[in-house]
């Protein structure tokens, strides 16, 4: 196992330009069969006391972030349970919020790869912003996901 992970770490395809149109190319692929999946688990009434709640929902958006370290997965998941009826709206909400928070565990893991230990520096100040931000707008919307859905009902 470890020496084909080496040989896909070490794969090129000559031209940086053409390798990285081909990894969003299979990016793409991958969300869009991802979404399709979840799609179809429209029924999830055995989920209803998570789906039901903010505040689980949120946590995790959190925690579904911070494992797979992609906000665009979590996004993605969540904007199809919600197309699929599974997830209601005040709880997707939610859950994307907590997935901006489960987004920021990526910088800081960079920050620990780059910096050999705990980020140093401008790399810790950058990871702190981030996080900061991040936490902010979270705490600050999330005691109004019910209106925010309200309002977005609209549309």
């Amino acid at each position: 196992m470890d020496k084909l992970i080496k040989k896909v770490s070490k794969m090129e395809l000559g031209n940086p330009v053409i390798t990285a149109l081909v990894g969003l190319v299979v990016f793409y692929i991958g969300l869009k069969m991802f979404s399709g999946g979840m799609k179809s688990m429209g029924n999830m009434e055995h989920l209803s006391w998570f789906t039901g709640n903010i505040v689980y929902m949120f946590l995790g958006g959190i925690v579904m972030t911070f494992l797979w370290q992609s906000s665009s997965l979590s996004t993605t998941a969540i904007i199809a349970l919600v197309a699929s009826g599974a997830v209601p709206l005040p709880a997707a909400i939610a859950a994307v919020l907590g997935a901006n928070i489960g987004t920021t565990g990526t910088i800081w893991l960079a920050g620990l790869l780059v910096s050999d230990g705990m980020p140093k520096g401008d790399t810790l100040r950058i990871a702190m912003a981030h996080t900061g931000v991040n936490l902010l707008m979270a705490m600050t919307l999330l005691p109004f996901v019910h209106h925010i859905a309200r309002f977005l009902g609209r549309f």
